[in-house]
């Protein structure tokens, strides 16, 4: 125990304290980035809005973290461990949403929304590190806090370019949270991932006069297609394939296609099966370009790597959720969710229940209002977060916090129009309560950093750090990506 630090009973009062005062403000932040709603590596209103808030605190601002210039870091205090919370800003495309509506309503026709809630992700892991900082200043007690703005989680992959700038190679331990229907641990393996755009390039010709003197890029697109899907009757089960068509060539029926470019997106559990079946991929562009004498290029854009669960961290972000308890939401709260929740789906809440709380067991009410019990068992997510970039370089750690109506789906409409409700502030509020404690934890007590680095360093087996990301390939900054990581 850090004999400066040995009082922390009152150092956690003082926490809880700040946070109650300083919430306000945050929610405040958290409002007007959900009105930002910028897509990946184009925060940049988000990213002012946030820096300005903690300059105001007296972080220590710098930006263009890793090379991307909406990527920053905060940092509090000058001695001791360092200690990072993460925090993200982005929105997803086309989720423009009438905020409190219950009903899908753009606000902005074909804009983009936060439909995973980063607005409040990010504002309350800087609130927690807002209220952290504030205390440890009042009582002249050491310990660094950083707080990481990490753009372009939503398929960009925006931490695996951080990562591999060597933004958190100094940092002891990171924490974050993500809003969610109910509050518990995230200790889920997730899939690495990475996306590529294949692009074909063939000879333009008339279709009907000369037909034979054109090369389609178009039927090269279709083959390569038609290739992946026998291909997934012969990978791994937990793999996962997807495309989307970028360019299919034009409108016009009666021309050969000359180019035609489709996104591939694939996830498997670990970077070296990724690499594996990401290469089986390439191959089977190749074998449609030859079938259709067509070129092929094939370029990485983002990737992400799985995430390593760390029980260490796990455990003492349990302790602290335990200590703080489920969010505190009242009853006019509760109203607006049951009525969010009557335009969801049978399957949607069967889908949340199970996650969160085991087969067969779930709330009865529109909100969660407790903790969901862990007990150390590892689940399968089959999402992807770049997230896993930086437990792979550092002791990392996630839980869920409570801040929609139980089966809530990521990424919907419903989602969005949750973003600035009350129930979301106070969900907000307890995750950065939550945050807060457990950094106080490690701050106080260098066995628990110890403890976790020695389980990374099993985790990893010695294994250093490898972005999925190739060293040439730069953050998409003129092209954003509209990839569902999550």
């Amino acid at each position: 125990m850090n004999s400066s630090l040995s009082n922390t009973t009152s150092l956690r009062t003082a926490i809880l304290e700040a946070v109650d005062s300083k919430a306000p403000a945050f929610h405040d932040l958290s409002d007007r980035i959900w009105g930002y709603a910028e897509l990946g590596y184009c925060e940049f209103k988000s990213m002012e809005a946030q820096i300005e808030a903690l300059a105001a605190e007296g972080f220590r601002i710098t930006r263009n973290v890793g090379g991307v210039p909406t990527a920053f870091m905060a940092e509090a205090g000058s001695d001791g461990p360092v200690v990072a919370l993460l925090g993200e800003f982005d929105a997803l495309a086309g989720l423009s949403q009438v905020a409190g509506a219950t009903a899908p309503q753009a606000e902005v026709a074909e804009a983009p929304g936060h439909g995973c809630g980063h607005n409040l992700l990010g504002s309350g892991a800087a609130l927690g590190a807002a209220a952290l900082a504030a205390a440890l200043t009042r009582e002249g007690l050491p310990g660094r806090v950083r707080y990481y703005g990490c753009p372009a989680e939503e398929g960009g992959g925006g931490k695996a370019f951080m990562a591999r700038g060597g933004a958190f190679d100094d940092v002891d331990l990171a924490l974050t949270w993500h809003p969610a229907a109910y509050t518990g641990m995230n200790f889920a393996d997730t899939l690495a991932f990475l996306q590529a755009s294949v692009r074909f390039t063939g000879r333009a010709a008339h279709a009907g006069l000369s037909p034979h003197l054109g090369r389609s890029a178009l039927d090269a697109v279709e083959l390569m297609n038609v290739g992946v899907n026998y291909m997934r009757e012969h990978m791994i089960p937990e793999a996962r394939v997807h495309y989307a068509y970028r360019d299919a060539g034009g409108c016009a029926a009666n021309v050969v296609q000359a180019n035609a470019e489709i996104a591939y997106v694939v996830r498997a559990p670990d970077l070296d099966q990724l690499w594996q079946l990401f290469e089986r991929v390439k191959k089977i562009a190749e074998g449609a370009a030859l079938m259709t004498e067509t070129t092929v290029e094939v370029r990485v854009e983002s990737g992400m790597s799985n995430v390593l669960l760390n029980r260490t961290l796990g455990d003492a972000l349990y302790r602290r959720m335990q200590d703080v308890g489920g969010v505190r939401f009242d009853e006019d709260d509760f109203r607006t969710a049951q009525a969010f929740m009557e335009t969801l789906s049978a399957e949607d809440l069967r889908h949340v229940r199970t996650k969160g709380f085991g087969s067969g067991a779930g709330p009865e009410r529109s909100l969660h209002d407790g903790v969901a019990p862990f007990d150390g068992t590892r689940t399968r997510n089959f999402g992807s977060t770049d997230v896993g970039d930086v437990s792979w370089v550092v002791p990392t750690a996630q839980f869920w916090g409570a801040t929609c109506a139980m089966g809530t789906p990521f990424h919907s409409w419903q989602l969005v129009a949750q973003g600035k409700l009350p129930g979301a502030h106070k969900g907000m509020t307890n995750a950065a309560s939550i945050l807060a404690l457990t950094a106080l934890d490690a701050l106080a007590d260098p066995d628990l950093i110890a403890k976790a680095k020695e389980e990374f360093h099993t985790l990893t087996g010695g294994r250093p750090y490898q972005c999925p990301v190739p060293a040439d390939v730069q953050p998409p900054l003129q092209a954003p990506l509209q990839a569902t990581a999550a």
